[in-house]
């Protein structure tokens, strides 16, 4: 192989690198994945009042990694309606708060459709 060849498949190796790692930051750039980016500022969605609390469940958590995580979750689990929640990053875990039934999945889809896990779900 010359020289010259060697050159362009070093090259092109090279870009083939290069593309691939911006085509997997895109995600974490936009904020969707499972670290979440963290470069802006995010406006927490106050945990709400409830009159009749009829349950407080745990939720374990895994791949929250900055505030900005723990934010995205707390936000997505104050917009259920009826659930009042406070996200803990250091311990991975949140607390919600219910004053009606709402059906685990949707708790844990809440969490996972932001990229992150759910371990364990409990009272």
């Amino acid at each position: 192989m010359s020289n010259m060849t060697a050159n362009v498949v070093a090259a092109v190796v090279i870009i083939a690198i290069v593309a691939l790692a911006i085509k997997g930051a895109i995600p974490h750039f936009k904020g969707q994945g499972a670290c979440c980016g963290g470069g802006s500022s995010l406006t927490l969605i106050k945990p709400k009042r409830l009159k009749n609390v009829i349950a407080i469940k745990k939720i374990v958590i895994e791949g929250m990694v900055c505030d900005h995580c723990s934010g995205r979750i707390h936000n997505a689990l104050n917009s259920i309606e009826g659930v009042s929640a406070r996200v803990n990053r250091s311990k991975g875990q949140a607390f919600v708060k219910q004053d009606r039934v709402i059906d685990e999945e949707i708790l844990r889809r809440a969490v996972e459709d932001l990229g992150y896990k759910v371990t364990e779900i409990r009272e």
